[in-house]
C-alpha cells in the first residue's frame, strides 16, 4: 500500500488529513506544516506524526498531497517530484502558467504521476449527469460564495472560478476563441466578484459568474444542447434533465410544448439525486488507482494547465478593464 504525506495542515490540510486517516486504499504516515504550533495541535488532534520538516516527511512517503497556500504550490510539488514521488496538487496547480509548464517537465523527468485536485469533477451530481451532456451549446454557471478572509491569496477566478473553468473545458471539446470579462474588489485587494464570456470555435457559449460576497452559497451550472438540458446543483448534488422528444406514442402526463412549423413534442423530465459520496475522498481515491494502473489520472496536469491559462486570462480582462474604468 502506497504510502501518504499531506503537506499543509490548514483548513482544507485538516480535511484531507482526516479522510486519508480512515480510508483503505493508502497509508497516511504524517503531515508537514510550516507552522511548529499547527503541527503541535493537528498531530494531538488526528493522532499522527507531525514531521519536522518538508524533506523528511517527502522522503518517508510515497506520495505527496500538496495542500499548503498556492504560492507555495510550485515549490512543494518541485521538491517532491525531485525525489520522484507521486504527486496531488490541490487547485490551482500553480501561481503561474510558468510554473506549471516546469511541473509537466518534472513529470517527464520522474516519471511519476500527478494529479489536480478540481474535485467538482468527482461531485457526484456531475458524474451522473455528464452522461446526459453532449455537444453543449451554451452553458452558465454561478459559483456564490459567503466572503472568508481564508481564501483571498488569490482572487474570485483562481478560488472559486476556476472550479466552473475546468467543468466547461471537461465537457466542451473545442478551442477558445475569445474571452471577455469584467470583476471588482469589494474587501480584498483582488477581484471578490467575476463575470466571464468564453465563446469556443465551435460556437458554444459559457457565461461564468463568481462572487465570495454572497448572502447564500450556490453552485449551480446549466448545460444547454440540442433538444435538451442538464442542470447540475454540485453544493445540493442533485441534475435535473429536460428532453425534448418527437411524439410516437402520446402521453398525456407528459407535457406537450407546440413548437409551430417545427411540430409539437413532449418534455421529458429526469431528476435525480446522487449518492452522498464525499467528492474529495473519491479524487484522492482515483489518483492512487491511477497509479496502481498506470493510467492518467482524471484531472492531470494538462488539464489543470488548461484551466489555469482561461483563468489567467480572464484575470487579465479584469485588470485591463478596471485599468479603463479608473481613468473614466
Amino acid at each position: 500500500m502506497y504510502k501518504t504525506g499531506v503537506l499543509g495542515a490548514g483548513h482544507l490540510g485538516k480535511i484531507h488529513i482526516n479522510i486519508l486517516k480512515e480510508v483503505d486504499f493508502t497509508d497516511l504516515i504524517g503531515f508537514y506544516d510550516t507552522n511548529p504550533q499547527t503541527r503541535k495541535e493537528v498531530a494531538s488532534l488526528y493522532g499522527i506524526k507531525a514531521y519536522d520538516n518538508l524533506e523528511e516527511l517527502i522522503e518517508n512517503c510515497d506520495i505527496v498531497d500538496v495542500v499548503t497556500p498556492t504560492l507555495s504550490h510550485y515549490e512543494c510539488a518541485k521538491k517532491a517530484l525531485q525525489a520522484t514521488k507521486h504527486v496531488f496538487i490541490e487547485k490551482p496547480v500553480t501561481q503561474t502558467l510558468e510554473e506549471s509548464k516546469s511541473l509537466v517537465k518534472l513529470v517527464e523527468e520522474a516519471g511519476t504521476k500527478v494529479q489536480v485536485g478540481h474535485v467538482e469533477r468527482f461531485n457526484p451530481a456531475f458524474k451522473k449527469a455528464i452522461k446526459h451532456i453532449e455537444n453543449p451549446l451554451f452553458i452558465e454557471t454561478h459559483r456564490l460564495a459567503q466572503f472568508n478572509p481564508r481564501g483571498t491569496d488569490v482572487s474570485v477566478v483562481l478560488d472559486l472560478m476556476i472550479h466552473d473553468i475546468d467543468i466547461v473545458l471537461s465537457v466542451v471539446n473545442s478551442p477558445v476563441n475569445n474571452i471577455q470579462a469584467s470583476g471588482v474588489s469589494i474587501a480584498s485587494k483582488t477581484p471578490d466578484i467575476a463575470n466571464a464570456r468564453i465563446e469556443f470555435s465551435n460556437g458554444c457559449v459559457a457565461n461564468l459568474t463568481a462572487s465570495r460576497f454572497s448572502m447564500k452559497k450556490m453552485r449551480k451550472s446549466r448545460f444547454f444542447q440540442k433538444n435538451s438540458y442538464v442542470a447540475v446543483d454540485f453544493l445540493k448534488k442533485n441534475f435535473e434533465v429536460i428532453q425534448m422528444k418527437d411524439i410516437t406514442n402520446p402521453d398525456p402526463l407528459i407535457p406537450t410544448i407546440d413548437l409551430g412549423e417545427l411540430g409539437k413534442k413532449q418534455l421529458h423530465v429526469i431528476k435525480e439525486d446522487a449518492p452522498d459520496e464525499n467528492a474529495i475522498k473519491e479524487e484522492l481515491k482515483a489518483f492512487v488507482n491511477a497509479i496502481n494502473n498506470n493510467e492518467d489520472p482524471i484531472v492531470d496536469l494538462y488539464s489543470a494547465q488548461q484551466a489555469l491559462s482561461i483563468a489567467n486570462e480572464i484575470s487579465l480582462k479584469i485588470s485591463k478593464n478596471s485599468s479603463l474604468n479608473s481613468y473614466q
